[in-house]
């Protein structure tokens, strides 16, 4: 089975705060450029119903653009083409043209705004306050309550946003504040609300996307997780530094082998190119990726051999020469897209070896985790007679190979 989660998010790049010419802007480059290479999804993430947002910081009490039935729409000065109530279709249409897809981000549950107002339900003779659990918030963000999923009218508010969201013809929805969810009462805090969202997709009769963020997502609610979403967030957010990316080796294994299929554990964005134009990450703003380029690599490695979905964090005009080679290697796509299941095979503290067993073949993804460039050999479990590096597409002689640090070799065995 193959897939094309491919895609860009914009929030590695603008935070909060995109525009809809900054959406047009990536989904022109995303056609011209990256398409051919199955990378069709735009994503506009959160708080695009925030007239001042601001980038990552997030205003208490702001006034945040809500329909008569409570449901946020598209911030008018951001996004122009949603007045008189069109809402994100415009700009779907714009990227359904290209030959692309949209999505858009929300926080689980109700606005405040709404609870305040005490707006009523699509649908239903009940109203925001009927529904709304005041109790339940997210640490980060003011801008939404929890929803009640035991309460009459739950089920019709969830309707009623996708219903919206369907009119808009959204093709990808990414739920935050819900996949790590998890109290000392309840273990796995979100299970009802997400499925009062998965019941509303259903509804709509379309074909949308699911992405659970943020991470980590309880390892055992895989298969609740599987039922319910297509993809879910394995760690919290993923930017470009080292540790960061020596951690998710540990996130991938809790997660490696078998799954339902079409589902996939999500590693986060690639944080490529030109990243934090107006959100500054740890102090520095507006700036090209960290990451050296045997890191990146080695992220894009490990992304494809665990089927991870490929969304790029980074303004797509900005990306390097190197970082699209990455981005658009054949070979590496195909191993991504095939939902092979793979598993870490043998680790120490200097280097991590994965394997992917296709049919007729043995996908060997060998990472250098030191500091230091050393020389690895790797023997694999089975007998072969040749060997193809899938990053140069060189035959190789021997599985011993030189990696710099933070480096890696991607080979298929056959």
């Amino acid at each position: 089975m193959q897939h094309e989660l491919r895609g860009f998010n914009s929030w590695d790049s603008y935070g909060s705060s995109v525009t809809e010419e900054e959406l047009k802007e990536n989904a022109l480059f995303l056609a011209q450029r990256l398409k051919d290479a199955g990378y069709r999804y735009v994503i506009c993430d959160i708080q695009w119903y925030e007239p001042q947002a601001k980038g990552n910081v997030y205003r208490e009490n702001a006034i945040l653009c809500i329909d008569t039935f409570g449901r946020l729409i598209p911030a008018p000065n951001r996004f122009p083409s949603s007045v008189s109530g069109k809402g994100f279709l415009p700009i779907s249409q714009f990227c359904h043209n290209l030959g692309l897809k949209f999505g858009i981000h929300i926080m689980r549950g109700i606005p405040r705004q709404a609870v305040k107002l005490n707006t009523p339900i699509l649908h239903s003779t009940q109203h925001a306050q009927d529904i709304a659990d005041t109790s339940s918030f997210c640490p980060w963000n003011p801008d939404m309550y929890g929803v009640d999923a035991s309460k009459e009218g739950a089920q019709a508010y969830y309707d009623s946003l996708l219903e919206l969201y369907a009119s808009w013809e959204i093709d990808f929805l990414k739920v935050d504040d819900i996949a790590n969810r998890e109290n000392e009462l309840d273990p796995y805090a979100a299970k009802a609300e997400i499925e009062l969202i998965t019941k509303a997709i259903q509804k709509t009769g379309r074909s949308i996307v699911l992405s659970l963020s943020p991470g980590p997502a309880p390892r055992n609610q895989k298969e609740h997780l599987e039922n319910h979403a297509t993809m879910w967030r394995i760690s919290g957010d993923f930017w470009d530094e080292w540790p960061k990316l020596y951690k998710m080796f540990e996130l991938c294994h809790r997660w490696e082998g078998k799954r339902k299929p079409g589902t996939f554990p999500d590693c986060d964005m690639l944080p490529l190119g030109r990243l934090c134009v107006r959100a500054p990450y740890q102090g520095e703003q507006n700036r090209l990726s960290r990451f050296t380029f045997d890191e990146k690599k080695t992220m894009l490695t490990l992304w494809a051999i665990t089927h991870s979905p490929l969304f790029i964090g980074g303004v797509l005009n900005t990306l390097t020469q190197e970082e699209l080679f990455l981005l658009t290697k054949k070979e590496v796509l195909h191993l991504q897209a095939s939902e092979i299941p793979s598993y870490q095979r043998c680790r120490d503290t200097s280097s991590i070896v994965w394997e992917a067993q296709g049919q007729d073949c043995l996908y060997c993804a060998i990472f250098n985790i030191s500091d230091n460039s050393q020389t690895i050999t790797y023997v694999p479990h089975r007998r072969y007679r040749s060997i193809t590096n899938l990053w140069t597409d060189k035959e190789e002689e021997s599985l011993t190979f030189t990696i710099s640090a933070h480096g890696c070799e991607l080979v298929i065995v056959r």
